[in-house]
């Protein structure tokens, strides 16, 4: 597959994963809007127009959103966005970067080494699904309530979502837990998390094989992924490519 399709797809991984329950896609020649279940999420990508359209554009957006009783958007830009300068353009008008601004695209298409004495498989059952999501809540120190308050809704995750979990075991204990997405071009990476008491000792590392593997077995042998500061180098270790980026920036209307 060309390097610029890959690059595309590990830009805007929401443009091009499959639907959820609750999710949307707008889809217009000038960007597209992603949207998913909460009234929170949602991001404008693939940005492509002139720079006098501009607040055409922003008009346009705000008031897609407001339709849907949505005051609130990321804007997600990456290394091919036009105008090339969008990101000062936005900046210009009020909307600020987010808390975490920037990240790098990344595409694996070479087998990952592998790690020896660990098991990491795909989530096979509702309660290894269940024990797996606590993990990564846990792991992005997600407060004890909201984890309370997200567990009634995980037999309906588990039965309609369009994504897949993998997990990963040390001397039994389920430590280890990611996401991804199938298409047709590879698996879009998310939310690889390890506990912290396992960390430094290969988790992360086995998640990204157990992953490679499903890959490999799906016929579409490549990871795509982003990654800030403290994913990418291990990434990179492990023969990720930077392909592009992606600034983040927060729309508030």
């Amino acid at each position: 597959m060309a390097l610029a399709q890959l690059r595309e797809i590990a830009e805007y991984p929401n443009s091009f994963g499959p639907l959820g329950p609750g999710d949307e896609r707008i889809e217009t020649n000038r960007y597209t809007i992603c949207l998913g279940p909460s009234p929170t999420s949602s991001t404008v990508q693939r940005q492509r127009f002139r720079p006098d359209e501009i607040d055409e554009v922003l008009g346009e957006v705000r008031a897609l959103l407001r339709a849907r009783n949505r005051k609130h958007t990321q804007w997600e830009i990456g290394s091919q966005a036009q105008p090339p300068n969008l990101v000062e353009l936005l900046l210009d008008r009020g909307i600020v970067r987010d808390h975490e601004p920037y990240a790098v695209a990344l595409v694996l298409t070479q087998a990952p080494p592998e790690v020896a004495d660990i098991i990491a498989r795909r989530i096979e059952t509702f309660g290894e699904f269940t024990a797996a999501s606590e993990v990564q809540r846990r792991a992005f120190k997600m407060p004890d309530r909201e984890i309370e308050e997200a567990r009634p809704a995980l037999p309906q995750d588990w039965r309609d979502t369009p994504t897949l979990m993998h997990g990963v075991w040390l001397n039994g204990e389920l430590v280890g837990a990611g996401v991804c997405a199938p298409t047709e071009h590879g698996l879009l990476l998310y939310g690889g998390a390890t506990l912290p008491h396992a960390r430094g000792r290969g988790v992360y590392r086995a998640l990204i094989s157990a992953r490679w593997r499903e890959a490999v077995a799906r016929g579409t042998p490549a990871l795509l992924t982003q990654a800030g500061a403290m994913s990418r180098p291990i990434l990179e270790r492990m023969g990720f490519e930077p392909v592009g980026h992606v600034h983040m920036l927060i729309d508030d209307f």
